[in-house]
């Protein structure tokens, strides 16, 4: 940095106005920590100086703090934080909470005073712009990470706690929601909704331009031939290019996977297919893609996940 680059500081209303901003455009801490730490990618000195047990405006003020007293190093930065907030329009955490209008109208009051300020250090803002973007772009990918693997972990949970369900029905229930939200992580395009039979759950989604029939049941014993000699004949009442998914939390009977070892419309997970995707060792994405390679190719509607990542070790 130059030395006249060095005489040009930000206004302490703009850091103010920051602080205002950061505290309210998140109402949860999860997505406030989230965003911070994403921010701070390039700078992980900071983060052990943040003490995110505190309330989102206690971190605030933590954060501009230390950016206001060391600003010739984190000039960058702080234009950076200050141009990815005041180009923020909408407000996702904000808008599912209770008070989402009114906790929204006073986010937006917040993001336009920061504007107002970014605008009125426009000399400052420019030289730094560019650079800025930079951050702020790789901060954002840097998000999206940490927000899949968060919601990979929220699942995993709950997919945890289903395991010592004792209510048939509102596992069942429990279950739907689950296998929506996952596959819409994955962008699987899963149908809204699905027709419960006890514990049984019919849909359907998109996957590499293919259609799938979904069926999934959570029941205490492994499937057997019948049910899937029913779900084949659904298929092929659906037309001859679609193809079927066949979920089954406690697996299938030998005799029933025999039967599907040579030719197959479908596919086949467990519970260790899904405890697999749910801690990360495999994506769901890539698990379907290679279940259907290998039915592809054999026949076969059965190709456990354990083989598959034995093969990549």
């Amino acid at each position: 940095m130059r030395s006249d680059d060095r005489r040009k500081t930000l206004n302490p209303s703009a850091y103010l106005a920051l602080v205002e901003a950061l505290t309210a455009i998140f109402w949860n801490k999860k997505p406030f920590q989230t965003y911070v730490r994403a921010m701070l990618k390039n700078h992980s000195e900071i983060l052990p100086r943040l003490d995110f047990t505190a309330t989102k405006r206690e971190v605030s003020g933590q954060l501009v703090e230390l950016l206001r007293a060391n600003e010739a190093r984190y000039l960058d930065l702080t234009v950076a934080l200050m141009l990815d907030i005041a180009a923020m329009e909408t407000f996702p955490n904000l808008a599912s909470q209770v008070d989402a209008d009114d906790m929204v109208a006073k986010a937006q009051a917040a993001v336009a005073e920061l504007k107002r300020w970014t605008a009125k250090q426009r000399e400052v803002m420019a030289e730094h712009e560019e650079h800025a973007a930079t951050i702020a772009q790789s901060a954002r990918k840097a998000q999206d990470g940490r927000v899949f693997a968060q919601a990979h972990d929220d699942l995993r949970q709950r997919f945890l706690v289903m395991h010592t369900a004792t209510n048939p029905h509102k596992r069942g229930t429990e279950f739907e929601g689950f296998i929506n939200e996952l596959f819409v992580l994955y962008d699987l395009e899963p149908r809204a909704s699905y027709v419960m039979e006890h514990e049984q759950i019919d849909g359907a989604f998109a996957f590499d331009t293919d259609h799938y029939v979904l069926e999934a049941k959570w029941w205490k014993d492994a499937i057997g031939r019948r049910e899937l000699d029913v779900f084949k004949a659904n298929i092929e009442r659906k037309g001859k290019n679609t193809l079927g998914l066949y979920i089954s939390m406690n697996g299938f009977t030998s005799d029933a996977v025999a039967v599907y070892s040579f030719s197959t419309p479908f596919i086949t997970m467990d519970g260790l297919d899904f405890m697999a995707v749910l801690e990360q060792r495999i994506r769901l994405d890539e698990l379907i893609r290679r279940k259907k390679r290998h039915a592809s190719e054999t026949g076969h509607c059965s190709l456990p996940v354990a083989k598959i990542l034995s093969e990549t070790d």
